[in-house]
């Protein structure tokens, strides 16, 4: 998931600048099964980038009017709301599912979901979508953005192969640098070659270490740069990663464009 797209990065739900709250989609009744908390508890590792989206709906549907102190605490819709949010195509509606998700994973936190490095990642990832066609806003909500993508790399940085480290990684590559924000690109080099090292099976993995080579030193990194994306590429296209697979295929196809590879 590449959340900084155009250098637009991001906050504070309780005072998130910027991050309107205007209303939030319904979810569709008509036509899902009937859930329980205790059947959608057990079977939540299923629901992701795999899962059609009326599936993704029907459990939301679901958590919407559960009570139940196990769910509400967990990461689970505040997942949800980010791979709903990722494959929409209506700015409108993908930033309604990311504030959503911002929400769910505040109120997580507040049920006792501190510790769990899941809800401070999803926290971090729905918020950067949320805020990513706002400048104004992304920059309001910076600072939360680092802490929230600390407190998960400090709780579970091999979450979804490496996805804090990613978070946080892409944060420093993007972000302004100081005094107008946190922006490092050594920190970029030192989390984002973490994560390739300790997961080098996830494509984007690869690819964002190659992003923050070129970006921090330039052509003369040129020949690790081609390496580390056809690396990706050949697990990009060799894995089943559902419907994330045409979105990070977009997220190749703009980085060969900034450095000047050859289109595949």
């Amino acid at each position: 998931m590449r959340l900084f797209a155009a250098g637009i990065l991001a906050g504070v739900l309780a005072g998130c600048g910027g991050l309107h709250r205007d209303g939030i989609p319904a979810g569709p009744s008509a036509g899902c099964p009937r859930l329980t908390a205790a059947a959608l508890s057990a079977g939540q590792d299923a629901l992701g980038p795999s899962s059609e989206t009326q599936e993704l709906e029907c459990a939301l549907d679901f958590l919407r009017g559960s009570d139940d102190p196990a769910l509400r605490r967990s990461s689970l819709g505040s997942r949800i709301c980010l791979h709903l949010a990722e494959r929409n195509s209506d700015p409108a509606e993908r930033a309604r599912f990311a504030r959503e998700g911002v929400e769910r994973a505040e109120a997580a936190l507040a049920q006792g979901g501190k510790d769990d490095g899941a809800v401070h990642y999803y926290l971090a990832a729905n918020l950067g979508l949320a805020v990513r066609d706002d400048m104004t806003a992304a920059l309001a909500n910076l600072h939360r953005l680092e802490h929230e993508s600390e407190a998960a790399v400090k709780l579970s940085p091999d979450f979804d192969d490496g996805g804090p480290l990613r978070l946080l990684g892409m944060l420093y590559l993007k972000a302004p640098a100081w005094p107008a924000g946190m922006g490092d690109g050594d920190k970029a080099l030192d989390l984002l070659g973490q994560a390739v090292e300790r997961h080098p099976g996830h494509p984007l993995n690869h690819l964002f270490y190659a992003e923050a080579l070129w970006e921090v030193n330039g052509e003369s990194e040129g020949r690790r740069v081609e390496e580390e994306m056809a690396a990706g590429w050949r697990l990009l296209e060799s894995g089943s990663w559902g419907y994330n697979k045409q979105i990070w295929e977009r997220e190749f196809a703009d980085l060969r464009q900034e450095i000047g590879a050859p289109a595949r």
